[in-house]
Order: structure tokens, then C-alpha cells, then sequence
């Protein structure tokens, strides 16, 4: 008998993520290869987190609001990266603006050159601590990705792109995203970097 919690679609993850967002950069820096690993089709859904903060009556990470769990969290981040693998230097600025490589992700989310892009973007936040916001880091994380950067950052700026950003950033509100990483394995929700594994695993599966 077939089992009815198996999907008939085929096995793929969402994956939503901010650049600014610290647990997103222990995800997204390992999510490809582990989905690719699993058979497992990744779909990049970036959002911005200052509308949710915001839903939530937050003017900021709550890992500023709270000193305390501020504190416990870039212990962890060290912790992990060193778990991964993974370069890790605390940013002079957090949360750090990131509206414009965001715009970019949005217009590249199906594009073959989004992870490399993404994980740029993310190794200038998260180890050289540089501005992601500036167009010219934007522009070199682009550099030998697409043929030509400027135009793409041109078309990232456009108001209709703008509009897929925030159209993206409206459904995860809808659909009771709270923080980054969220990953979604059909409507089975996962959040944060420690569950990556578990969301993969789940997707992989097919179950619903």
C-alpha cells in the first residue's frame, strides 16, 4: 500500500534566508552541497527580517535587545563555525544593512550563479566584515558570476524586483516564518541552522 504521507512531488527544500542574519550564514554556507549530497532540488527563497522583526514588535535582532542571549549567541557562532569548518570573524556591525545584495538574490534566485553569489556575499559579512550594502562589494561578489554586474544590479533595482522582494518577504510573514535560516521540506517547517540536517533529511524522503 503506498504510504499517503509520501509526496508526489519531487524532493525539494526551501531555503529562506538574510544575509545579515548570523545562524543563515552557518546554513546557507553548507546547504547546497548537503542538499545536492541527498538528491534533495534546493530552492533559494531570500527575505528580509526587519519586516518580521518589526510584526513582532521588534526594532532589531532580538539578539541585541536581549544582552545576555547576545552574548550566548556569538559564543555559539564561534563554536559552530569551528564545528563546520567554517571562517568566522564577529562583524563590527550587527544586524548589518544588506537591502541591496538581497535585491540581487531576489532577481538570481533561480539562477545557476545564486550560490556562489550568496555564499560571497555572506564571507564578506561573516569573515571580512565589510559593508554588503555597498554597491561595489556588491558588484565584486557578482564579479566572474555573470557577464555583466552592473547590469544585474541595475535590473535589481528595478521597482519590479523591489516588489519580488517584498512579495517574498509578505509570504514568509504568511507563512509563520520568525527567524532565518526557515527551511520548508513541502509544509514542514524547520528553523534554524541546527535543523539544516533534519530539513534535508525530511525532503529527501519525500514525506510531506
Amino acid at each position: 500500500m503506498d504510504d499517503p504521507h509520501i509526496a508526489a512531488h519531487p524532493r525539494e527544500l526551501e531555503f529562506w534566508f538574510e544575509f545579515g542574519s548570523n545562524y543563515s550564514y552557518l546554513a546557507l554556507m553548507r546547504v547546497e552541497a548537503l542538499a545536492a549530497s541527498q538528491g534533495v532540488s534546493l530552492r533559494w527563497r531570500p527575505f528580509l527580517l526587519g519586516p518580521i522583526f518589526r510584526q513582532l514588535g521588534w526594532n532589531t535582532s532580538p539578539f541585541v535587545l536581549q544582552e545576555a542571549k547576545g552574548r550566548y549567541m556569538w559564543r555559539d557562532m564561534e563554536r559552530e563555525a569551528r564545528k563546520y569548518g567554517l571562517p568566522f570573524v564577529r562583524p563590527s556591525v550587527f544586524p548589518r544593512k544588506a537591502v541591496l545584495p538581497m535585491r540581487v538574490a531576489a532577481l538570481g534566485a533561480q539562477e545557476a550563479w545564486m550560490g556562489a553569489f550568496c555564499r560571497r556575499v555572506m564571507h564578506q559579512n561573516w569573515v571580512e566584515d565589510l559593508d554588503i550594502d555597498d554597491p561595489a562589494n556588491v558588484l565584486r561578489a557578482l564579479d566572474g558570476l555573470v557577464a555583466d554586474p552592473q547590469g544585474v544590479v541595475a535590473a535589481a533595482l528595478l521597482e519590479p524586483n523591489k516588489a519580488r522582494l517584498r512579495a517574498s518577504t509578505e509570504e514568509a510573514q504568511a507563512r509563520g516564518v520568525f527567524g532565518g535560516p526557515t527551511m520548508f521540506a513541502g509544509d514542514e517547517m524547520f528553523w534554524g541552522n541546527d535543523r539544516l540536517e533534519d530539513a534535508i533529511a525530511w525532503a529527501a524522503s519525500g514525506r510531506r
